[in-house]
């Protein structure tokens, strides 16, 4: 279904930034969804599969062999395709995944402090990497930090898009943490290092609380000593270039997809300050980032989400070319 979804937003029909994605992860370990590879007709034919509904890139992870990782690597370099790999927090697996050519390491690896040998296989490398501070491997997830450390149930901007119910599960009553047992923090500092040798780190946050999540995941990488502007070159350009897709998007350059946001403070100065977003353009399109409707060239305001409407009241839904009517749920129902 993201393919799909992908192609509605470009053309209009759905309101949402653009969507990339690998499709069904090519997963190793026995499950609904295994990925059966034992040779490289094996990886041909799942390659085939993605790219023929949309996908550029594929996400191998916990193929338990390396042979089976290197099969999947090759028919991507046939079809022309990207292989971002999932280490499953195991440090000798992610090392071998960068001495095969992966296009990046997704997660951080799990040990810290990163000596010389790490940085420099990793620096001479081609291999980029996301290392997701937010679900943070070997330490605490770098999202309780920020549920511990801030009152996410209070944040108005978040709850005009997520139920109240769902911030509040997760915010109102949380662990709570001495500042240096969140190992996230360690964990950026050698990212930085890292970087530091000329590999391109990406910011990814894992769809851990949509919104935010990536703003937490900007200011995580500062915690461990990049400057603002370094942090937002991992969420923008370094982002788009793992992709390939560094011609389109990632900067704002004659040329490129008219993707922007416009910001009410400068996160140069704070880089607490990113979330604080006055409008947003999707391809050309403008809207309001606090209420998300169309202003600009048209005006369309935003229909209501299915947690805002009132019990018992009709809401009209255009789909399409036919009028759809939603009823609020009533009492019992």
């Amino acid at each position: 279904m993201v393919f799909s979804q992908s192609e509605m937003v470009k053309a209009g029909e759905m309101v949402g930034p653009r969507i990339y994605s690998t499709g069904t992860i090519l997963y190793g370990a026995d499950g609904d969804f295994k990925a059966v590879i034992n040779s490289l007709d094996d990886a041909r034919s799942n390659l085939r599969r993605l790219k023929a509904v949309g996908a550029f890139s594929v996400k191998s992870y916990n193929q338990p062999r390396r042979e089976q990782r290197q099969q999947i690597i090759e028919a991507a370099r046939e079809l022309q395709m990207q292989v971002v790999p999932e280490g499953g927090s195991t440090f000798f697996t992610n090392m071998n995944m960068i001495l095969d050519g992966h296009t990046g390491i997704e997660h951080n690896i799990p040990v810290w402090p990163v000596y010389k040998d790490v940085k420099a296989l990793w620096n001479d490398s081609k291999s980029g990497y996301t290392p997701t501070l937010i679900v943070c491997y070997g330490t605490q997830f770098g999202e309780n930090y920020w549920y511990d450390r801030t009152e996410v149930w209070k944040n108005d901007r978040l709850l005009n898009f997520t139920p109240q119910g769902i911030v509040d599960a997760r915010s109102r009553r949380r662990t709570t943490s001495e500042y240096g047992d969140y190992g996230h923090i360690d964990v950026s500092r050698y990212v930085k290092q890292i970087a530091d040798g000329g590999t391109k780190v990406n910011l990814g946050s894992h769809g851990q609380l949509q919104g935010l999540g990536a703003h937490w995941e900007l200011w995580m990488l500062t915690q461990g000593g990049m400057t603002p502007i370094q942090a937002i070159r991992c969420a923008t350009m370094n982002g788009a270039s793992y992709l390939g897709m560094d011609r389109e998007i990632g900067s704002l350059e004659p040329g490129k997809l008219a993707d922007l946001i416009v910001m009410n403070q400068n996160p140069l100065d704070d880089i607490r300050y990113s979330d604080n977003i006055k409008y947003v353009m999707v391809n050309g399109r403008l809207y309001n980032a606090e209420s998300m409707n169309e202003i600009g060239n048209r005006e369309k305001p935003r229909l209501r989400f299915w947690w805002q409407m009132n019990r018992g009241e009709m809401v009209s839904v255009p789909v399409g070319n036919v009028e759809t009517y939603l009823f609020g749920a009533s009492d019992g129902d």
